[in-house]
């Protein structure tokens, strides 16, 4: 009984510390060449993947949620409306549970590639109908930008869809970076979670 209180503050405190040091990535980000400087680059969605990946997906959408609710109190936003933390954080659930379902179905390196990848994919389409549907309607009010129908698919098609596979990509390798060299550390993580 003891013991599982202790795992249950330990698994806290870790969720905890993962969301904090995604806000600390999320502050690091740079915008990409080529793409509108609203669209940023950052490796937040790697603390999001370990907890994933060691707790379950929950804990890793925790994260996920964190990081951005400290980004928000940090930072604010630019329409007073976390439009943009909200799409930080659905874009990173997108991302992590396919990765993380992927990766448990088959428990090994290449699984974790597949998952990736389909993290990957999953993260660009589902971004693109999210900002086709609410996102980018929701700045063009906010923001006054008027943008008609065939401009918001057009931001979609040039600017939204690549952006969201290059960052995916991006967050892929830098994790495979690390995953390759803590693939046993990972193992040994969930197999004590489960214990």
């Amino acid at each position: 009984m003891k013991s599982s209180g202790v795992s249950k503050i330990q698994k806290m405190v870790t969720i905890g510390m993962l969301g904090a040091i995604g806000y600390v990535l999320m502050i690091i980000n740079f915008p990409f060449p080529g793409f509108p400087t609203f669209l940023q680059i950052d490796f937040s969605d790697i603390p999001a993947l370990i907890a994933a990946i060691i707790f379950g997906p929950v804990a890793g959408i925790l994260v996920e949620l964190l990081k951005n609710i400290l980004d928000y109190i940090m930072t604010g936003s630019d329409t007073g409306i976390p439009v943009g933390h909200f799409a930080n954080f659905i874009g990173g659930v997108a991302f992590i549970l396919p990765t993380y379902y992927f990766y448990k179905k088959m428990g090994t390196k290449r699984g974790m590639v597949y998952g990736l990848v389909g993290g990957t994919i999953v993260l660009a389409v589902f971004m693109s109908l999210v900002n086709y549907f609410i996102l980018l309607p929701s700045y063009s009010v906010l923001m006054n930008w008027n943008m008609s129908g065939t401009e918001i698919r057009a931001m979609i098609t040039t600017a939204i869809i690549p952006f969201n596979l290059i960052k995916g990509t991006l967050i892929a390798i830098v994790f495979m970076l690390l995953f390759s060299k803590m693939q046993g550390w990972f193992s040994k993580q969930s197999v004590l979670r489960n214990v």
